[in-house]
C-alpha cells in the first residue's frame, strides 16, 4: 500500500514527487511509501526548448530536463519508488484506499496525484465523470481539465499542472505540483500547515 501515488513523469509530477521526497526526514513522512508512474512518452517537454524558465540555463531541451529529472529524484530521494514503462488506465475505490490498474500491474494507495497532459484523448477510467473543458487553454485546442478546487478533485484525489487548469508553462506546472506536496505534508502533519525546505545553514 502506498501513501500517496504520483501518475505522471513530466514537471508538476516530478516536481511534487522531490518536495514529497524532501521531507523524508520530518516525523510525520518518515515511514511514508511514496510513488510516481514515470512513463514520459506523451510528455509535451519531448519538443520543449526553454530559454525562459527561471534557474533553467537557456537552450536547454525538454527531453533533457526529463531524463535529468527523474534522475535526479533517483540520487537525491532513492525511497521513492519509480515505476516506467507504465500507464495508468483505471482507477477504483476512495480514499484512504485506491486500486489503480495500469497496463502491466496493479497497486493500492492512501492518495493519488494525477499530473499527466491535458489533451482531450484523456482516458483513465473513474475520472472520467470529473472532465470539463480546459478553462485557461483557446477552444480550438480542445485541452480538458478535471473539476478541482485548489487542485483537489474528490477526497484523496488531486490533480496538478495543466490538467487541473494551469497554462502550459514549466514554471507554473512545478509550482502546481510542489503546492499539491506541501497540501499532502500538511496532510501527513495532523493538518498543520507545513513544506519542505533544505538548507546550507
Amino acid at each position: 500500500m502506498f501513501d500517496v501515488l504520483i501518475i505522471g513523469g513530466g514537471v508538476s509530477s516530478v516536481s511534487c514527487a522531490l518536495v514529497l521526497g524532501s521531507a523524508q526526514g520530518k516525523p510525520f513522512a518518515i515511514d511514508k511509501k511514496i510513488g510516481v508512474f514515470t512513463h514520459q512518452k506523451n510528455s509535451s517537454l519531448q519538443e520543449a526548448l526553454f530559454n525562459n524558465a527561471y534557474g533553467i540555463a537557456p537552450g536547454k531541451l525538454g527531453s533533457e530536463l526529463l531524463s535529468e529529472s527523474t534522475e535526479h529524484l533517483s540520487q537525491e530521494y532513492p525511497h521513492i519508488a519509480q515505476i516506467p514503462n507504465e500507464k495508468v488506465i483505471k482507477i477504483e475505490g476512495q480514499y484512504p484506499e485506491f486500486l489503480i490498474t495500469t497496463n502491466k500491474s496493479t497497486y493500492k494507495s492512501k492518495m493519488i496525484v494525477v499530473g499527466i497532459g491535458s489533451a482531450n484523448t484523456f482516458a483513465i477510467e473513474g475520472l472520467m465523470e470529473y472532465i470539463e473543458p480546459h478553462k485557461k487553454a483557446l477552444p480550438e485546442k480542445q485541452r480538458i481539465q478535471l473539476k478541482n478546487i485548489d487542485h483537489k478533485v474528490t477526497e484523496g484525489i488531486y490533480v496538478i499542472g495543466t490538467l487541473a487548469g494551469w497554462r502550459s508553462q514549466l514554471a507554473i506546472a512545478a509550482g502546481s505540483g510542489a503546492a499539491v506536496a506541501t497540501d499532502i505534508l500538511t496532510v501527513w502533519n495532523n493538518g498543520v500547515q507545513t513544506h519542505a525546505h533544505d538548507s546550507i545553514r
